[in-house]
C-alpha cells in the first residue's frame, strides 16, 4: 500500500473539501470527513493493452463501465506496467479519488486531472479495482 503523500495527486486529495488531514509526530492520515473513515492509497499497474482499457472504462458513464466490467471482467493488473492507476479509497467505500498515469520519458505522466467520487458512485469504481 502506498502513502497518499507519494502520489501525483496528493495536493488535490489533501485540498478536497471533504478530506481532513490529521498529522501526528510520526504519521499523516487522511480522513473522509462526512463518515470519519480513513482514506488509504492504492497503486495498481497495468500492461499497455490493459492500461488502455482502464482509460476507456474511466471515460465511460459509470453504469456503462459497470456493465462492461461485468461482461468482460475487470482489467488485469501486472508488475512494472506502462500504466499506473493511483487510487485513494476510504475504508467505508464512500469516497474515492483516482488518477491514471502513463510511463513516458522515464517517468509517469498523468493522463487526466484527479477524479473524485462519493457515495454510491464509489461502488461502480470499486468494481474496477
Amino acid at each position: 500500500m502506498s502513502s497518499i503523500k507519494s502520489l501525483e495527486m496528493a495536493a488535490a486529495v489533501s485540498s478536497y473539501k471533504n478530506i481532513t488531514i490529521k498529522k501526528s509526530l510520526f504519521s499523516t492520515k487522511a480522513c473522509y470527513t462526512p463518515t470519519g473513515s480513513t482514506v488509504r492509497a492504492i497503486t495498481l499497474e497495468y500492461s499497455p493493452s490493459e492500461g488502455e482499457r482502464v482509460g476507456r472504462l474511466l471515460d465511460m458513464p459509470l453504469d456503462k463501465m459497470s456493465s462492461d466490467i461485468e461482461q468482460k471482467g475487470k482489467p488485469i493488473t501486472g508488475v512494472n506496467g506502462n500504466f499506473r492507476l493511483d487510487v485513494c479509497l476510504s475504508d467505508d467505500h464512500q469516497f474515492c479519488a483516482l488518477q491514471l498515469l502513463r510511463y513516458a520519458d522515464f517517468c509517469y505522466r498523468p493522463l487526466f486531472e484527479p477524479r473524485f467520487y462519493e457515495g454510491k458512485d464509489v461502488g461502480y469504481i470499486a468494481k474496477l479495482l
